[in-house]
Parts: C-alpha cells; structure tokens; sequence
C-alpha cells in the first residue's frame, strides 16, 4: 500500500514537473493546426499538429538544430509517401521501397537517427493512409508537415524557460555527487576501512549518467541562447556552465582514479589522517561550488577555498610513494574544480605552485 501511494506522488511530481513542457508542445500543436488551415485553406491540416509534436517532443533539453532535424525528416517522409502513393498506390512492395528510399536519403542529407527515423515512419503513415484523408490535393499532407515543422522551429525558439536552469540545477547534483564520494572516500582512508573506499569508488563510477545529463543540457541550452531572440543574452553565461561541466567532468575522471588507487592502498594497510582530511575538506568545497553555481552566483569564493586546499598538496621531496601518488591526483581533481569555478588556467596553476626551492 505504502509502496503505491509512494508510486503515485512520484507519477504526479513527474507530472508536475513536465507540465511546462507539455503545455508547450501542445500549444505548438494547436497553433500548427490553425496556421496551416488558414495559410493553405486546408480544413484538416492533422499533419502539421503531427510535424510540429513530433518535432518539439516531451524533452527537457529542446534543441534548435534537433528540432530542425525532425522537421526535416518527416517533411521528407511525407514527400516520399506522398510521390509513391500518386504513382503507385498503395502496399506492402510501396511501403518496402518508400522506407528504403526515405531512410536513404534521410542519411545523406543528415547521419543523426533522428532524421532518419522520422523519415521512414513518416512515409509509412501517408501510404498507409488513403489519398481522401489529404485535405489539399496530392501533396496536402507534405504541405501540412512544413507548416508545421516551421511552427515547431519557431516555438524551439522561444521556449519560455530561461536555458540556464535546467544546466544549473544539474551542476548541482553532480558536484554534491561529487562531494558525498570525496566525503566517504576521506573517512575511508582515515580510518583504513576498504568497504567504505570501495562505496566511494562504485559511486564514482555511477555519476557518469549525470555528467551526460548535464552535458547534454548545456548543449541544449546554447543552441536556444545562440538562436533564440529572446535568450541571446545568456549566450556568456550558458558558455560558462559548459565550461564548468567540462572541468568537473575531468575532476570526476581524477576522483575515480583516486579511489581506485586509495583501494589498494588501504587493502594493503596504507592510512593516512591528512591526506583523508585533504580528500574531505575537497568534498566539502565541491559541495559549495555546486551550491554557488546552482543559484547563478559565481565561484569565486569555492575559489579561494580551493586554493587554500591547493597550498598544502605539496609532493615535491615526499619519499612515500602511495602518499605522493594520492596527492598528485588531488592536485588535479583541485585544479580542474578551480577551473570549473571560473578561474583561468593561468590563476589555477598559480595556486598550485609550489614554494621556491622544493621542486615541482
């Protein structure tokens, strides 16, 4: 029972939360269907709501350039459909041929998928569909699918969502992923325990589907802000959470190479209380960085904090190997999250030189 009504809040905040998008292409789909019938004097232009829901989708990441694509494809389909169903009628050696003929040229026009499939899927619903249900003549429908392509590019457009959210809220949950691994990987070696170390290393490994939202998020959000009127002037901005994704995407990389380093070290007895004190203070500044970029501040001040990290990971004259090893990687993991909180290659690699006369 407990589990059912904990399905059903779950189904209604997934509800609630794609409510905006479904409004959006819903509106898209209607505004599709009217322009065609009052442009072309079409009175059941259904192909243009089809383009233009097809083309927008449910996705949280709406492209520009994807939903051109999608267009594209079922413009083609329905052209392809349209030309084969005038000369040949309809069947299954049509259906086999219009698939082929659209996949065909769907890929040398475009390789993504996307194209591709709408194209074929497409073709099959107008040859499977009989030439009365065009509300234009012969290439009714074609005409429907442009009109309605063209009204989905222009609502990719004008989303009204500002494109630095979504990245936003992504950059923090990954980093406070990023922190809570830090935080178990520094108990882990403060106190030799393996199981602990492993955890650590097994939720490092598992932040990757994060990672690829939040990338995926930011190219999406910088196609609408390039594109878009109304979100041209967080072009800068959106430019610089893709920076951050980059540079916390190579932290991670370095955090899981430390945690699988750490493993052996404590399976073969290593501990260490400051390098797991250095592993912990890390996680708690990348929980605060993910914080600051979260809320649309800068990271100026994670910054600082990193740099004063960034001063006591010395490995210059340490003749243990294991600690000299674990520190190397810390280093990297600090200079990637000072980059990814703003700071230029330049002002990173200053906080972590190392003082004159040690080496480097």
């Amino acid at each position: 029972m407990q589990q059912g009504l904990q399905g059903a809040r779950t189904g209604v905040l997934r509800s609630r939360d794609a409510a905006g998008p479904i409004a959006w292409v819903s509106l898209a789909s209607g505004v599709a269907y009217a322009g065609a019938g009052a442009l072309l004097g079409h009175p059941y232009p259904f192909f243009a709501a089809v383009a233009a829901f097809s083309a927008l989708g449910f996705t949280a990441d709406v492209q520009p350039r994807r939903v051109g694509e999608v267009a594209i494809g079922i413009s083609l389909g329905v052209a392809m459909g349209e030309a084969i169903a005038l000369q040949f009628g309809s069947g299954p050696i049509q259906t086999a041929v219009v698939v082929f003929v659209a996949a065909m040229i769907a890929k040398a026009l475009d390789p993504s998928p996307v194209l591709t499939t709408q194209s074929a899927v497409q073709a099959i619903v107008v040859l499977g569909l009989p030439l009365m249900s065009s509300s234009g003549g012969g290439v009714g429908r074609w005409t429907d699918a442009l009109i309605g392509g063209a009204i989905a590019l222009v609502f990719s457009l004008f989303i009204p969502r500002d494109p630095r959210r979504r990245p936003r809220t992504l950059a923090r949950g990954t980093l406070e992923e990023l922190a809570e691994v830090l935080a178990r990987l520094g108990r882990g070696l403060h106190t030799g325990d393996g199981v602990a170390v492993q955890t650590a290393l097994d939720r490092a490994r598992s932040t990757q589907a994060k990672l690829v939202a939040w990338e995926a998020s930011v190219s999406a959000s910088g196609s609408t802000a390039k594109l878009s009127p109304a979100w041209h002037r967080h072009v800068a901005a959106v430019a610089d959470l893709a920076d951050a994704c980059e540079y916390t995407d190579r932290a991670i990389r370095t955090t899981r190479v430390l945690a699988r380093r750490s493993a052996v070290a404590v399976r073969e007895g290593w501990s260490d209380g400051e390098v797991a004190g250095l592993v912990e203070e890390l996680g708690i500044v990348a929980r605060r960085l993910g914080g600051l970029i979260g809320s649309g501040r800068t990271g100026d001040g994670a910054a600082a904090e990193l740099a004063e990290i960034a001063a006591r990971l010395g490995t210059a004259g340490e003749r243990d190997p294991v600690r000299h090893t674990l520190l190397s990687l810390l280093r990297s993991a600090t200079f990637d999250l000072l980059r990814a909180a703003g700071q230029d290659e330049a002002a990173a690699t200053r906080a972590l030189r190392q003082p004159p006369g040690t080496g480097a």
